[in-house]
Order: structure tokens, then C-alpha cells, then sequence
């Protein structure tokens, strides 16, 4: 694991990822992750091809590990119809839809419960909010990994699916979860339980606009009454006043 101590009162501030953070960027995830990343995977982080980063360093440290990271998160932006969730997304033909993906998130251990990570994820959900044809930020989770669950729950995330098998490590298969952010009115297609419920709204809409007709039509009736010539009309109209009243209420 990384020697790095956490200062008693951090100064933490969230920064780009750029190439001077190569070497911790990948000692980081080595002491972190059970997956092997290439050397591709970091030059693409820390140049910024196609991938989008932020890290957290502590300010309070001395000299120059003041700047040293001490957590970070990557995503990249892909197309919704390249992806796990395309078809958990509502079609909308104005716009082809991208989403944000987060390839990696991680704190080193003497950091956390300091709420960098949460910061770091909404750091990411605030980015995908600015790119209009995104819909949502989603990852993947490891099936035994019930800390990041807990985490990911917390921040609102939709756990949408379980994908058997999906990840392969050291000679052994584990599952994934798929969790949602919905971002810029993104949504889930309608389930049956959905149009059920809008079928329901407009059928009470409905009623209460045949019921205000209604209204509408009787009162225009009873304003004429009072136009008949007739003195037989007038004492009807009388009377029918009267019945309705005596009950406490007005009837129609």
C-alpha cells in the first residue's frame, strides 16, 4: 500500500490529472484494484485522450507531496448505443445520447471517510450535466464489493442490473452490478407499472374536464330561466330555487 499518511485537518483540493502524476497514478490502482491496468490505460490518463480525470491531493502536506494524489476518478464519454444501458434509456430521436461512463474511482485508505470520494463522483455527474446529449453516468460494480454498493446507493445511483460473469480474475469469474446516475432528464423506457400510472392520470384529467362541461352547460341553463316572459316559468324557477337551498346545498 501506499506510505501516505493523512494529515490530521486535510486541505483537500480536487485538480486535473496530468503527466507528473503518471507514477503514483499507477502505484494508486495497483494497491487498489484486484484488475491489472496496461500502461496504455495511464498515458491516456494523464495526456487526456478520450478520458476525463480528476484527483484530490492534500495541500497540508509538506513540501512536494502537497500535490501528491491521494485519490482521483476517470471516465470517458461513450455512445448510449455502444453500452450495457442503451436500452435502459428512453429513446429520444432529437439527439444521438452519450453517456459518462466512471472507469475507475478510488481514495488511498488514509484518506477516506473524508468524503473525497463522493466529491470526486460529483465532480463527474456535474461534468456529464454540462454535455447536453448526455443522459446519464453509470459503472460497474463488483457483486462482492458491498462497501462501493453502499456508496453508490447513497449518491442516488440506480442499481439497474446484474451481469453474470462479467468480470474474470485470477482464474476465477465474479459477477457486476450496473448502477445508473440519470442526468438532463434522462430516464428508463416506460414499464408496463408506468403506463399503467399515465393511463390512470389521464383518465382522472379526463373525468374532471367532462365534469366542468357539465358544470358549465347547467349554469348556461339556469341563467336563462329568468328570461321567460312567461309568469308560470318565473314561479317554476322560484320554486326549484327553493327546493335545492333548503337542503343545505346546491344541487344540479
Amino acid at each position: 500500500m501506499v506510505g501516505i499518511k493523512a494529515a490530521h485537518h486535510p486541505a483537500i483540493v480536487y485538480r486535473p490529472i496530468g503527466p507528473s502524476d503518471l507514477g503514483i497514478l499507477e502505484q494508486i490502482h495497483c494497491d487498489l484494484f484486484p484488475i491489472r491496468y496496461e500502461s496504455e490505460f495511464f498515458l491516456n490518463v494523464v495526456h487526456g485522450r478520450e478520458i476525463v480525470s480528476w484527483g484530490a491531493v492534500d495541500r497540508s502536506r509538506p513540501g512536494n507531496q502537497s500535490d501528491e494524489l491521494i485519490g482521483f476518478v476517470t471516465a470517458r464519454i461513450v455512445l448510449a448505443d455502444d453500452s450495457e444501458i442503451g436500452d435502459m434509456l428512453r429513446y429520444d430521436s432529437r439527439t444521438d445520447q452519450t453517456l459518462v461512463y466512471i472507469l475507475t474511482l478510488g481514495v488511498v485508505e488514509s484518506y477516506r471517510n473524508h468524503g473525497i470520494a463522493t466529491s470526486l463522483t460529483r465532480e463527474v455527474i456535474k461534468y456529464a450535466s454540462t454535455i447536453p446529449s448526455c443522459r446519464a453516468v453509470y459503472l460497474h460494480v463488483i457483486a462482492y464489493n458491498r462497501t462501493a454498493i453502499c456508496f453508490y446507493k447513497k449518491l442516488s445511483f440506480q442499481c439497474v442490473r446484474r451481469l453474470r460473469d462479467f468480470y474474470y480474475i485470477k482464474g476465477q469469474h465474479y459477477d457486476s452490478y450496473l448502477f445508473v446516475y440519470y442526468v438532463n432528464g434522462g430516464q428508463s423506457p416506460c414499464s408496463p407499472l408506468d403506463i399503467v400510472a399515465a393511463v390512470a392520470t389521464y383518465m382522472r384529467s379526463l373525468c374532471k374536464s367532462l365534469v366542468a362541461r357539465l358544470w358549465r352547460n347547467e349554469d348556461k341553463n339556469i341563467l336563462r330561466w329568468p328570461k321567460c316572459k312567461d309568469t308560470s316559468c318565473l314561479l317554476v324557477n322560484q320554486s326549484k330555487r327553493n327546493l335545492t337551498t333548503e337542503g343545505g346545498c346546491q344541487c344540479v
